[in-house]
């Protein structure tokens, strides 16, 4: 399962942007891989998160290719007052199974052991490097590091 997050804070809209939006979204929609989606507001409210869930890579690159995606994508300054993507791989969900999660993500109630993946562990700091991505030259992706960092020096006396 592959989330992509649109992360933005709305700006002026006008037809042009709605015709876009309409078109765009109904043609996610049809795609064979699509899943559903999810929008979520900040505490806020300015901020807006779209999410759209698709079971294969292939559904997220055809969605990225269609003329009216590329579009908008090059206007999106006109529209928005900022934006951010977020592409993810979902692995697991977890929680008490009263709320749905993606079709195709793997759920593990609270209690249970998840054997896929290495237990989870706490340090106490963690550092936050940017690693250039093998895929694409020249992008980068971040990862959290666990780091232990040294105690800070006494202040000269």
């Amino acid at each position: 399962m592959i989330c992509c997050q649109f992360i933005f804070k709305p700006g002026t809209y006008d037809d042009e942007f709605h015709r876009l939006d309409s078109e765009i979204d109904d043609y996610a929609r049809s795609l064979p891989g699509f899943d559903r989606v999810e929008k979520w507001l900040s505490p806020g409210g300015d901020v807006v998160n779209a999410m759209y869930y698709f079971a294969d890579r292939q559904s997220v690159a055809m969605l990225g290719r269609i003329p009216q995606h590329r579009e908008a994508k090059g206007q999106v300054a006109r529209w928005y007052d900022g934006y951010r993507i977020v592409v993810s791989d979902v692995r697991a969900t977890y929680g008490d199974g009263r709320l749905p999660a993606p079709a195709g993500a793997s759920h593990v109630a609270d209690d249970q052991e998840d054997v896929s993946r290495p237990p989870r562990t706490r340090l106490d700091r963690t550092s936050t490097t940017s690693t250039p991505s093998p895929a694409t030259p020249g992008r980068s992706t971040e990862a959290t590091t666990p780091t232990r960092r040294p105690a800070p020096s006494a202040p000269p006396s």
